[in-house]
C-alpha cells in the first residue's frame, strides 16, 4: 500500500476507479486542474511515493531528482517507449522509480472514426465528396502504414467493409496476412497504388517523406491517426496544394501544423477519436489499477 498517492493532474479516469485508490493508498490527493511548471509539479508531489499523471504534463530528471520519496509514477496515457514518453523513464530506473504506462485503451474509438469520415467523404453526405458520383468503400485500395494495434484493428475494419486492405509495417505479420487477407508492400508501392493510405505511427516516426508524396498522385486520400504527424510536415503541405489530395486527422497536432487546418481539403474533428468515449475511460482506468496491483503484489 502507499503512503500518499498524488495525482498531478486531471486524468480520463472514471470515479468509480478514482475511489479505487483509496484502498491502495493512505492518502490520494487530485488535483483538477494542469500545473503550470516544474517547480509546481514538485510541489505538489511532495512527499508521495507515488504519482500519477496524463498526457497533459512531464515529469522530467530535475522533478524527479526533486521528490526524494517517490517510488512509482503512473501514466494514464500510452507508453510506447522511453524515448516517446512525458516521463523521463531512464532518470526513473537509475533512481529506483518505477514508471509503468497504458496502451490499446482508444483502438476501437479511432476506427470508428475512420469509418464515419470516410463513409460521409467518399458518398459526399456532408456536400463534400471525393468524387462528382458516390462511392463505397467497397473495392477502394486502402494502404495501412504500421500494423501495431490500431492499424490492425483498422485494417480489419476496412477489411470487414470490403476495401482491398494492403499495409507495410517493419516485420511483416503473416499469421495477419493468412487470417485476414492483407496484402504486405512495400512503402513506396503502396503509396503508388493505394487510393487512401492511413497512418498507424507511433510518436516520432516520420516515414512519408518527399519520395512518398510524390507517388501519391491523382485522387488521394490521407488519414493520420497517430499521435503526431508521420511525415515530413512541408511535404504534407506540398502535396496539399493539388486539389485532388484530402487530409483527415483527429486531433490539430496529426498535420504538424495548425495552419493547414485552413485549407479547403483538410478535415479535422479536432480531438481524440481514441480514448474519449466512456468504454475508452472503462479500458483506461482498469489498465491504470491493473499496473498500480502489480506492482503493490510484486514489492510486498
Amino acid at each position: 500500500m502507499f503512503n500518499k498517492l498524488v495525482i498531478i493532474e486531471p486524468i480520463n479516469m472514471l470515479q468509480m476507479h478514482v475511489e479505487k485508490l483509496n484502498e491502495i493508498a493512505s492518502e490520494v490527493i487530485y488535483y483538477k486542474d494542469i500545473p503550470t511548471n516544474d517547480d509546481e509539479i514538485i510541489k505538489r508531489i511532495g512527499d508521495a511515493d507515488a504519482a500519477l499523471l496524463s498526457f497533459t504534463s512531464s515529469i522530467n530528471k530535475y522533478v524527479l531528482e526533486n521528490c526524494k520519496c517517490l517510488k512509482y509514477i503512473g501514466m494514464c496515457c500510452s507508453l510506447y517507449s522511453p524515448e516517446s514518453a512525458n516521463v523521463d523513464i531512464l532518470t526513473a530506473n537509475k533512481l529506483g522509480i518505477t514508471v509503468k504506462g497504458i496502451r490499446d485503451y482508444g483502438d476501437e474509438g479511432v476506427a470508428e472514426y475512420i469509418i464515419h469520415e470516410l463513409v460521409e467523404f467518399l458518398q459526399g453526405y456532408k456536400g463534400f465528396k471525393w468524387d462528382n458520383i458516390a462511392h463505397e468503400i467497397t473495392g477502394l485500395k486502402c494502404g495501412v502504414v504500421g500494423l501495431g494495434t490500431s492499424g490492425t484493428l483498422i485494417a480489419r475494419t476496412l477489411k470487414f467493409f470490403k476495401a482491398e486492405v494492403s499495409y507495410y509495417s517493419r516485420t511483416r505479420k503473416e499469421d495477419l496476412e493468412n487470417e485476414y487477407g492483407f496484402i504486405y508492400k512495400d512503402l513506396n508501392t503502396l503509396c503508388k497504388e493505394s487510393e487512401a493510405v492511413f497512418l498507424a505511427l507511433n510518436k516520432n516516426v516520420f516515414l512519408l517523406q518527399k519520395e512518398q508524396f510524390d507517388l501519391m498522385q491523382g485522387k488521394r486520400i490521407l488519414f493520420n491517426t497517430s499521435i503526431g504527424p508521420g511525415f515530413d510536415v512541408n511535404e504534407l503541405e506540398k502535396w496539399l496544394m493539388d486539389k485532388n489530395h484530402f487530409f483527415f486527422g483527429d486531433t490539430l497536432a496529426t498535420s504538424g501544423n495548425d495552419k493547414l487546418w485552413e485549407l479547403d481539403n483538410t478535415f479535422t474533428i479536432n480531438r481524440s477519436a481514441g480514448g474519449k468515449s466512456y468504454e475508452a475511460y472503462v479500458r483506461l482506468g482498469e489498465k491504470v489499477l491493473n499496473n498500480i496491483y502489480d506492482y503493490l503484489n510484486r514489492t510486498k
